[in-house]
């Protein structure tokens, strides 16, 4: 697998990311992930729908959980041509609780705990702490990456209205 050092950090420490840096007009690699009911996911399952995929590091953090809260509000008004993935490597249990207490409803929640399958093939996958980056990918309908963002300091939240825009625009 290959490493590069890249500008992620956490407290300044730079974080080894394994993977392929993708770049926006990439085609989506798939990927498949457990959902909460611990059913297999696969990212294909999606084609035909503008797709926003976040990875955070653990939902029991604050700041990820503000997060997917803030995505889960925004999907909302996305309408039903746009699914929202929240994608962490926290446990599906975890994820169903947390799913509770903060009433998700808009988005799916995914874990990638068993083969690091969505970490890799996106090049998020921090080695030093087998946790997924903070990040921000959008998929056109046809697959193809249009917006990335992979924000530089794991306590920083994303640029929501950037990613937003970049959601509406496809939309």
């Amino acid at each position: 697998m290959k490493e590069e050092k890249r500008t992620v950090t956490m407290k300044g420490t730079p974080l080894t990311l394994l993977g392929k840096e993708l770049k926006v007009g990439d085609k989506a690699p798939d990927f498949e992930v457990v959902a909460n009911d611990l059913s297999t996911v696969k990212f294909s399952s999606f084609k035909s729908k503008v797709c926003v995929i976040l990875s955070v590091p653990s939902l029991d953090t604050s700041v990820c959980d503000r997060m997917g809260r803030r995505f889960n509000q925004e999907a909302a008004g996305l309408g039903g041509g746009v699914v929202v993935l929240t994608i962490s490597m926290d446990l599906p249990f975890a994820q169903k609780r947390w799913c509770g207490a903060a009433e998700a409803k808009n988005i799916q929640v995914l874990s990638d705990h068993r083969e690091a399958s969505f970490g890799k093939a996106y090049g998020v996958l921090i080695k030093e702490m087998r946790l997924l980056a903070r990040t921000v990918f959008v998929v056109d309908k046809e697959g193809i990456i249009r917006y990335i963002q992979i924000v530089k300091e794991l306590s920083n939240e994303p640029d929501y209205e950037t990613a937003l825009d970049a959601v509406r625009k496809l939309m």
